[in-house]
């Protein structure tokens, strides 16, 4: 276990997250509550699934009608499929946090389960004491940033039965303004702005498809939008990564 000035090392260091987490969580809270679902739906997401992006798009997807509309299983593989594309570069989280993890024992399971974006920024870049339990310390900064998320979308849940229906409406654009914001910073991050214009170009090809209709029937239907969306994007940035690379490599000289 940790001594008292560790563990206030350890949640100090997640404070930013909690900032964040809370302004975040909030409008998850409400949008889940504008909705039509019950408030505790916003818990049970936030506890099990802990995903923010993926907690937005699932909300939007069912409130919207394109998983509901469509039969049982396929609502189920639209759903698991664009939240698995979604996670996935938690994936690489993971590998990259190998030897971080490496002899944290009991803590290993829930130090997996807490990874997202920001903790994984926390955990890289932070520095363990000497006289610290490593298991301990990296767990207390797993959780603490579980426990912020939770309790945002808790409170936005809660406040929001409280609010009177109408004021809630365009609480849901939350989601369009997350994910602007994330591209803002990844462009500035890397200054890198084709995965943006790939994300958008292919967003507009699957929109275009949905609305092109043979025989009365769309080609693509609505259900599939966003997964059509995102598995050509993947395809085409795996094409124009794997040319760059390619092209990178130094030339052999004649012998």
């Amino acid at each position: 276990m940790l001594d008292s000035s560790n563990f206030r090392r350890a949640v100090k260091l997640t404070m930013p997250v909690f900032f964040g987490y809370i302004a975040i969580g909030i409008p998850f809270g409400l949008m889940v509550v504008n909705a039509g679902f019950p408030w505790w739906l916003a818990l049970v997401m936030s506890l099990f699934i802990y995903s923010g992006t993926g907690q937005y798009i699932g909300i939007a997807l069912f409130s919207s009608g394109i998983v509901s509309s469509a039969s049982l299983w396929t609502s189920i593989a639209t759903f698991l499929g664009i939240e698995f594309f979604i996670g996935l570069r938690h994936v690489f989280y993971s590998l990259s946090l190998i030897e971080s993890y490496r002899g944290t024992g009991r803590w290993k399971f829930p130090l997996v389960f807490t990874i997202t974006d920001e903790t994984f920024a926390l955990i890289s870049s932070c520095n363990i004491p000497q006289d610290a339990d490593k298991g301990s310390y990296l767990a207390v900064i797993s959780i603490f940033n579980y426990a912020y998320w939770v309790t945002g979308s808790l409170i936005g849940a809660i406040v929001g039965n409280f609010i009177p229906d109408g004021y809630l409406n365009g609480v849901d654009f939350a989601l369009t303004a997350l994910f602007i914001v994330l591209m803002i910073n990844q462009i500035k991050a890397s200054r890198d702005f084709l995965p943006s214009l790939v994300g958008i170009f292919t967003a507009a090809i699957a929109t275009v498809f949905s609305y092109i209709k043979i025989g009365g029937k769309a080609i693509l239907p609505s259900q599939h939008l966003i997964l059509t969306g995102l598995c050509l994007g993947i395809v085409v940035m795996i094409l124009l990564r794997g040319r760059e690379n390619r092209s990178a490599k130094p030339q052999e000289a004649p012998k």
